[in-house]
């Protein structure tokens, strides 16, 4: 059961650092379009902040409902990369486990 365990808890902790730098790609894009430091007229740019929204939002908009704007400042995107690091703690932690039980 640990030969298959194993990688699959490697793929999804794999598949949460990828999620997390869309997460700060998602805030980094914002900012810089906010500023006008990149053109948001660009078919390039809007394709890539598109992509990143509708991988982010669903999430964020989540989390928005608990943690709403402080001080103008949403802290959406924090809370949601401090959450995904606790679940790779905990993949992390069930794979020593099962490393361990198993005899590894």
């Amino acid at each position: 059961m640990d030969i298959i365990l194993i990688p699959l808890l490697s793929i999804i902790n794999y598949i949460i650092g990828i999620y997390i730098w869309i997460v700060i790609a998602h805030v980094i894009m914002s900012w810089l379009a906010n500023f006008n430091v990149i053109n948001a007229n660009n078919n390039f740019i809007i394709l890539f902040r598109q992509f990143l929204f509708r991988f982010t939002e669903p999430v964020l908009s989540l989390i928005r409902r608990f943690l709403p704007f402080i001080g103008g400042m949403d802290f959406s995107p924090v809370a949601l990369i401090f959450i995904l690091w606790f679940f790779q703690g905990v993949i992390i932690q069930l794979k020593l486990k099962i490393f361990m039980v198993s005899g590894g």
